[in-house]
């Protein structure tokens, strides 16, 4: 009669084949070990969560299974990524819609024709289109109209007389008085 080896039965050729599969599993094991560490590693910032996640691989096959469920959808290096994409993104549209004010570094906007704080011109208006253009540009970007170099205005400003009123009725009489004055000195 035949004795029972491991299982009960003593062929050399079938208790190769066990120990042959034992081994495999043993390695398959070891290699889930190293694998939920490897994985671990790479999705959780914390070495103690690590640590947990490794060791509950060491229960054969179970613990990397649970460890499959309750691991994090993304990779560390992803979540910083796109943490520094949003970051940056953020930081263009913030300078797109917002700029320092030259003269005294107040936050205006890029459309602002004067600085709400300093009052000083930021930009001139369009003459076709009213959108602001910057002084240096020769072309409105917006409608293609050629930008008009003009000089500044001159002072014009009239002296008034000895009265210094602002009543409406004298300032009015003062006005007529000198353009009736005008035409007499142009006669000389």
């Amino acid at each position: 009669m035949l004795r029972y080896a491991i299982f009960g039965i003593e062929n050399d050729s079938v208790n190769t084949a066990v120990n042959v599969l034992l081994l495999v599993l043993i390695v398959v094991w070891f290699a889930l070990i190293f694998w939920t560490f490897a994985d671990a590693r790479r999705r959780i910032d914390d070495p103690m969560l690590v640590a947990c996640a490794t060791a509950a691989s060491l229960f054969p096959f179970v613990g990397t299974i649970v460890y499959l469920i309750v691991r994090p959808p993304e990779f560390v290096d992803d979540v910083r990524l796109r943490e520094l994409e949003m970051t940056a993104a953020e930081a263009r549209l913030a300078q797109l819609d917002y700029q320092l004010c030259p003269h005294c570094d107040y936050e205006i906007k890029a459309d602002y024709l004067r600085c709400p704080s300093c009052m000083r011109k930021l930009k001139e208006r369009c003459y076709s289109c009213s959108k602001p253009v910057d002084p240096a540009w020769k072309v409105c970007p917006f409608c293609e109209a050629e930008m008009q170099v003009e000089p500044p205005p001159q002072a014009t400003r009239r002296r008034r007389g000895r009265s210094s009123t602002t009543d409406q009725p004298t300032v009015s009489a003062e006005i007529t008085h000198d353009e009736s004055a005008e035409p007499q000195r142009e006669r000389r």
